[in-house]
């Protein structure tokens, strides 16, 4: 059988991929195993076909799937300056981090969580008694999921695993989503460069509508010699024109006539027009 004490030193202590002590920067994987941030790195780096397959970071795939820790060191922890010389106790159960909430020691007695957003590091009696849906440290907001538990049994692996897998299937398809929307943006980008633009009206074949000034005047087309209506909308080059106001047409009723500038209503007097200097376009 495996020594308990042993094996919680092993895990709590030492890289579970390098199998060194844990020095800072120290990561924990979604497992919530612990990792020397080198030794994480260098295992990325190498590409080698000979390289060893590891059970314990064959999980991780790139530094994003890893959370550096904000540890809090333990003011009772002296280090491993008592244990050079071997005339000491060397006490295996001091922690050199703590809970900054309750104060417990890291050292496996406890279980411990850290949040996968901040990556602050609290016992799991800190998180239960003070419930809070920001974290006690940084105030940076979590939720149940987001809560990794450090070197957990079984079945807590287990419960991370699946968490691991449906994050990562969602994020990949997020991706995917993401390289559609942005494919068919770029399509229908192109089409619309392609497309012709809008049909630009011909002078002299529509119908125009001529401003001159303040009179509004519209074109009047005459029948062709041959007797034939001209079509609406366009002219034909053997009929003659003739422009005549709206305002002066006859057949119009004085209250509709007064409504144009060119009635005799709209005229000023000598008196009320302005000096030649300062006339505007109101001086008729």
């Amino acid at each position: 059988q495996v020594d308990k004490v042993a094996e919680l030193v092993a895990r709590w202590f030492y890289c579970a991929l390098s199998q060194e002590k844990l020095r800072r920067p120290i990561v924990a994987c979604e497992l919530g195993r612990l990792y020397n941030k080198d030794a994480i790195i260098e295992f990325l780096l190498d590409k080698s076909p000979d390289k060893t397959p590891m059970e314990s970071a064959s999980h991780i795939k790139s530094i994003k799937n890893v959370t550096e820790l904000q540890l809090v060191e333990n003011p009772a922890w002296s280090g491993d300056k008592e244990s050079i010389k071997g005339d000491k106790y060397d006490d295996l159960q001091a922690a050199r981090f703590i809970c900054p909430v309750v104060g417990l020691e890291m050292n496996g007695r406890h279980r411990f969580c850290f949040l996968r957003n901040c990556g602050c590091v609290f016992s799991e009696r800190a998180l239960k008694e003070i419930k809070s849906e920001v974290c006690h440290k940084c105030g940076v907001p979590f939720q149940e999921e987001d809560v990794i538990v450090l070197n957990g049994n079984k079945e807590d692996v287990e419960i991370l695993k699946k968490r691991m897998e449906e994050r990562r299937l969602k994020s990949k398809l997020e991706k995917k989503s993401k390289k559609s929307k942005s494919a068919g943006a770029a399509s229908q980008q192109e089409t619309s460069a392609d497309s012709p633009g809008p049909s630009k009206a011909k002078n002299g074949k529509d119908c125009v509508n001529s401003c001159s000034g303040e009179n509004r005047q519209i074109v009047f087309t005459k029948s062709s010699e041959n007797g034939n209506p001209s079509v609406p909308g366009k002219v034909n080059k053997a009929s003659t024109t003739t422009k005549r106001s709206i305002a002066d047409s006859e057949d119009k009723s004085e209250a509709y006539k007064s409504i144009f500038t060119t009635h005799s209503s709209a005229k000023r007097s000598k008196e009320e027009c302005s000096n030649w200097v300062t006339h505007t376009a109101y001086y008729f």
